[in-house]
């Protein structure tokens, strides 16, 4: 036999893809009899619609076993590496199918989302009269990924990360392909799936890769993490799962829980974010979450961002934990936030009123004439350094707004008090005037 004679092998996520949708795993929500994809199959009316989900949960499986139960053709394309020349020899290669032999066509998308917005254009009107029945597979949010009017056409199912007795059948399912047990003692193969991190692919190309091996006796954790290198988690920097992790990261900051919010950010940090995008994030939640509830937060996160970026990795870590720390852990306020978004809607809505008079300067002869600068009082002439003097226009003064309301938290307490002590001064200038 020669070199090209020698067959290929083909990896074990391949051989044993499963035959039916009944031996596909974790997906029983959309597959079962009171699954939607479940249900359309037995009915055998078929219409287009996307998997999303994470890698290596089934959606290229899916796709083919629904086309194969349904008895249509199939055709599969990666928008990564296809265009719409590509696009177009499929859809006429089904339009003649159709028009010939009276069958249809499923075409099958992998990473749809990879598919420029002209692309998915292109895609509409052969969904819309039925030239092609569309399954499409993308792991970003639909929702942010794909045009909307292909999204009206096309409903969307969510795949699940498989659990761990999903990745349990599966690594039973690759010792009966070779007829032996893996060679990991209980709690490397626990670590095993740990590794696989919800994606059946990679798990079972660990498996592949154990099972070839005869150690002298079962692999411990140790021996493992030298057979096979430590798995980098699943993080997009530039995708969804970047925006995901900073909102879980955030909303542990808001929530006052600690502990998350310093595993949010160790995942991060795993995953290769950019420190820079969490102290970004720190700071927010340091201004809108604790804002002067804790006026110190945010010098806390600036400190902490300055010597990181001065003193870097691997002891920068001290400063980011610090930082994380002080701002969960703070009493929370967004008194400061609301405040301003309800005087930027007034703003807005009263357009560009004219400033008291008292309050505006008069660099001009013309200026001190007409008024201006005219009953100014400065504030430190008098009591408390507070004259109670109106700032607002005429327009609104007369119904003063409250914009700001602190809380019975933290500094905002004393902040409080003041606030009631300076509207009862202004309420006694004004019965004095």
């Amino acid at each position: 036999m020669s070199l090209f004679e020698t067959a290929v092998p083909r990896p074990l996520a391949e051989l044993l893809r499963p035959r039916h949708l009944s031996e596909v795993v974790g997906q029983d929500h959309l597959l079962d009899e009171q699954g939607p994809i479940g249900r359309m199959v037995a009915s055998g009316r078929l219409s287009s619609f996307i998997l999303w989900g994470p890698p290596g949960v089934g959606k290229t499986t899916i796709a083919r076993l629904v086309a194969k139960d349904a008895g249509l053709e199939f055709v599969q394309l990666s928008a990564v590496l296809s265009g719409v020349a590509d696009l177009r020899k499929v859809i006429e290669a089904a339009r003649q199918l159709r028009d010939g032999a009276g069958r249809q066509t499923v075409v099958f998308v992998d990473e749809l989302h990879r598919f420029n917005r002209t692309t998915q254009d292109a895609l509409l009107p052969h969904v819309e009269d039925g030239t092609i029945i569309l399954i499409g597979a993308t792991t970003e949010n639909p929702s942010f990924s794909l045009v909307a009017a292909l999204l009206s056409r096309a409903k969307v199912y969510t795949l699940r990360r498989l659990e761990r007795d999903d990745i349990a059948i599966l690594a039973k399912r690759a010792e009966e392909h070779f007829g032996k047990k893996l060679p990991l003692d209980e709690a490397a193969r626990d670590a095993m799936f740990e590794m696989a991190d919800g994606d059946g692919r990679y798990l079972l190309g660990l498996c592949d890769e154990l099972l070839t091996l005869n150690p002298p006796a079962p692999l411990g954790v140790a021996e493992l993490a030298e057979v096979v290198q430590k798995r980098a988690p699943v993080y997009d920097k530039g995708q969804e799962e970047h925006y995901n992790l900073l909102s879980c990261f955030h909303k542990s900051l808001r929530g006052s829980d600690v502990q998350a919010a310093l595993y949010w950010a160790a995942r991060m940090m795993q995953g290769g974010e950019a420190p820079a995008t969490i102290f970004r994030r720190l700071a927010c939640a340091a201004s809108e979450d604790v804002g002067m509830a804790d006026p110190q937060a945010m010098v806390q996160v600036l400190t902490a961002w300055q010597l990181f970026d001065r003193t870097g990795l691997p002891e920068g870590r001290l400063f980011m934990a610090q930082a994380i720390t002080y701002v969960a852990t703070a009493p929370k306020s967004n008194a400061s936030y609301l405040g301003f978004a309800a005087a930027a809607a007034l703003a807005e809505s009263t357009g560009s009123l004219m400033p008291p008079k008292h309050i505006l300067n008069a660099p001009t002869k013309l200026m001190k004439e007409l008024g201006y600068h005219e009953g100014y009082r400065y504030d430190h002439d008098y009591p408390d350094a507070f004259s109670g003097q109106e700032f607002f226009p005429d327009q609104i003064a007369a119904n003063r707004p409250e914009f700001y309301v602190p809380n019975e938290r933290g500094f905002e307490r004393d902040i409080k008090k003041r606030l009631a002590f300076w509207d009862a001064r202004r309420g006694a200038e004004d019965t004095d005037s």
